[in-house]
């Protein structure tokens, strides 16, 4: 008998995440003998916990045809709601929410920690003797999912757009900074990446032939304030000018952290900036060239810009989608879907596998210390051929209405709720 469908996202948002909820969906629907309605949980686990459901069969094609060019989470919501050992209820919560509304899928869009949860509801499931297919997909933009072989993934979906961000706003900087570095001779701009580099790291992709004076601050590498400052003045006498990019998890001492609901630092949040530090310092001790540092903090841009989203990312991410739900049907519980790289042939081509959730749960990689130069200022070649076939070759065809582009407005159509009232754990 055909069983409801449960997908949600959680974590931080990315440019192509609402393309792998087009896969799912599309997935679903090509296999009517196998799955029932399909329902999104609203912003996440909390929507399950809370029996908030969209019915996204109550929604026109159209908009939900949109999904693959709409950026962020906002059709259907994120979260960023801790289920850890300590919130059995929740997890029994899950179930409960899932028998009620007859649901025997559940797929979950996510980084780390959401391939940890989803491996949990699959184990508990089966110990509750429910019959419940737990799977997993890919998603994000600091592509720190895996292991350092990349056997478990190649790259995450999410991070090919940040990459073309990140080497389209620095291909701009430079001339930016040529211009104006008479008076402003270096620009300095944070990257997101808490552990890893990989975001600030594509900022090279901007100048593969090493024309630029860049210099990049990965969190990988053991430079500090001092060294960086010095790192600069030595650039700006040989150069007369510097561009910096640093991950915002670079050394700056302590910024006032704030910190989300995983424990994460939420550098937004918090009271100073890495890019901030870095230019008071700079200013402080001096430069060797006439003028200012100047800072910049993209933020969340480069996780929800859908205008320099990477093609090659777009597809990627909807054919995971995809095949989750393939392994799904498959293979049964306790898989994510996965994307490898084929390194038989010489050009760029992946397909697409699966690997156990526990595998992928709660493992973070950073750039491998082969990719990072000997002075840590700058990432190897071998970087750059590994990611420069990830961002793409063009612009992505955004649909535009009345000169705005078109994303999804899902009507947002709830279903009725069957289980008992609760509050999640973590909201009492």
């Amino acid at each position: 008998m055909k069983k409801n469908v449960i997908v949600a996202q959680s974590g931080g948002p990315s440019p192509v995440i609402n393309s792998s909820l087009l896969g799912i969906i599309e997935a679903c629907r090509s296999r009517p003998d196998v799955f029932g309605r399909i329902f999104a949980a609203w912003h996440g686990v909390e929507g399950i916990l809370k029996e908030e459901l969209l019915d996204i069969d109550a929604e026109d094609d159209y908009e939900i045809s949109l999904l693959k060019h709409t950026p962020a989470s906002g059709a259907i919501g994120t979260c960023r709601y801790k289920l850890n050992d300590s919130n059995a209820e929740d997890f029994e919560r899950i179930i409960d929410v899932c028998r009620a509304q007859d649901v025997g899928w559940f797929f979950y869009i996510g980084g780390n920690d959401s391939m940890d949860t989803a491996s949990k509801v699959a184990r508990l499931a089966k110990m509750r003797g429910f019959e419940l297919i737990a799977a997993g997909v890919p998603k994000t933009i600091d592509n720190d999912i895996g292991d350092d072989g990349f056997t478990i993934i190649d790259h995450t979906p999410g991070y090919g757009s940040a990459a073309r961000y990140w080497s389209h706003i620095i291909q701009e900087a430079g001339e930016e900074n040529r211009a104006i570095g008479v008076s402003e001779p270096v620009a300095v701009f944070q990257a997101m990446g808490r552990t890893s580099g990989y975001i600030p790291a594509s900022a090279r992709l901007a100048d593969p032939n090493r024309e630029m004076p860049l210099q990049l601050y990965l969190a990988e590498t053991e430079h500090n304030l001092e060294s960086l400052a010095d790192n600069v003045n030595r650039m700006l006498l040989q150069r007369g000018r510097c561009i910096v990019v640093a991950s915002e998890g670079f050394n700056v001492g302590t910024l006032g952290e704030a910190r989300d609901g995983f424990g994460h630092i939420e550098y937004g949040a918090s009271e100073s900036t890495v890019a901030q530090k870095i230019v008071n310092h700079l200013n402080s001790v001096g430069l060797k060239a006439r003028g200012q540092a100047t800072g910049q903090v993209p933020g969340i841009l480069q996780r929800s810009t859908s205008l320099l989203a990477s093609t090659v990312d777009i597809e990627e991410a909807y054919q995971v989608g995809r095949k989750a739900v393939e392994v799904a049907v498959e293979d049964g519980s306790g898989w994510m879907s996965t994307i490898l790289r084929d390194r038989s042939v010489s050009e760029y081509r992946v397909y697409y596998d699966k690997v156990e959730l526990e595998k992928a749960a709660n493992v973070a990689r950073q750039l491998p210390k082969s990719w990072i130069s000997e002075d840590g200022l700058d990432v190897t070649d071998d970087f750059i051929d590994y990611a420069l076939p990830l961002i793409g070759n063009g612009p992505p065809k955004i649909p535009y209405e009345d000169g705005l582009m078109r994303f999804t407005r899902f009507k947002r159509v709830f279903k009725e709720k069957k289980a008992p009232d609760y509050i999640p754990v973590n909201m009492r």
